[in-house]
């Protein structure tokens, strides 16, 4: 074992610099929690590729664009969650990030290094990623995004740093990290349909206030009785849109555990628990719908999880 340490430095170095690592043969995968998200997020995207064709034909119709052609663009676009100077454009533009100083990346090179040494990952694959954030946490996004927040980067022990460096690698090597994001693109033509309707819709319920009580009757009896219709006609299929954010939330947090499992078998089980256990306490408890909508298990969940590897470092 060797010391890459510097003053307040309390991670346990594994793996010189220069060192052979041995990296695994399929380093990156897709695990039935990242399977489960693309399904989930299935009838989004069915429902934003409806309302891009419903745009290429009236493009078509206007211009003479055949149709297929934006479809088709939205279509290949997806491709670029797996494309690094696409993604660092994200990053620095959409995401509004920055890549770390000459300070800051003195300090993440030696624990990432180790962090994708343990795992048997080629860490130079991925970019590291500072976001302007007071929370201590990191994130992971598209393909080979993994975002620190300068918070965490100026607070934590190098140790639980670490492991929320491995906790995020855990989302990349399971796939879950790019299905998100792949999920976001797809269904974002519906997103902002969604958007332009609940405008209209607190626009419309202004112009309701002025309208006799008569009116509003019978406004809200022919939306029913339609509503009645379309249910009947699709055999209550589109009941089961409902569960959807219930349903996505819920392998949210499936995802979040197994990052953690994935952490604590590289050996930083412990760290993690110290950084789930440091989070501060809400001042009230959150209710049980917002729990259940809540894409990432209660810190006391997460911690409930990781006892087992606490106990065989114990």
């Amino acid at each position: 074992m060797y010391d890459d340490s510097e003053p307040g430095d309390d991670l346990d170095y594994r793996h010189a610099p220069g060192t052979r690592v041995h990296y695994r043969a399929r380093s990156r995968g897709t695990d039935l929690a990242a399977v489960g998200r693309l399904a989930l997020q299935l009838p989004g995207a069915l429902f934003s590729l409806f309302l891009v064709g419903l745009l290429g034909r009236g493009l078509q119709a206007t211009t003479g664009l055949p149709y297929g052609i934006p479809v088709g663009l939205w279509l290949a676009a997806g491709a670029l969650v797996f494309h690094p100077p696409a993604e660092a454009l994200l990053a620095r533009y959409l995401l509004r990030l920055g890549r770390p100083l000459p300070q800051e990346a003195a300090v993440l090179a030696p624990v990432w290094r180790e962090v994708t040494a343990r795992a048997g990952v080629d860490g130079s694959r991925y970019q590291l990623w500072i976001e302007e954030s007071g929370e201590m946490t990191a994130s992971g996004a598209g393909g080979h995004l993994v975002i620190v927040t300068r918070h965490a980067l100026e607070t934590l022990p190098t140790s639980q740093l670490a492991a929320v460096l491995a906790h995020e690698l855990g989302h990349h090597t399971a796939g879950h990290s790019w299905a998100q994001l792949l999920g976001w693109w797809y269904a974002l033509p519906g997103r902002i349909a969604r958007w332009a309707l609940a405008a209209v819709a607190r626009s419309g319920r202004r112009g309701i206030k002025d309208m006799p009580p008569y009116a509003v009757a019978v406004a809200a009896g022919l939306v029913a009785l339609a509503g009645y219709r379309v249910l009947a006609l699709t055999f209550g299929l589109p009941l089961l849109l409902v569960a959807l954010p219930l349903l996505i939330a819920a392998v949210g947090r499936r995802t979040e555990l197994r990052a953690d499992r994935h952490a604590a078998a590289l050996g930083f089980g412990p760290q993690l628990a110290r950084v789930l256990a440091a989070e501060p306490e809400e001042e009230d408890e959150p209710g049980f719908l917002r729990l259940l909508l809540s894409s990432h298990p209660h810190p006391r969940t997460r911690l409930h999880h990781l006892q087992r590897y606490l106990a065989q470092t114990g």
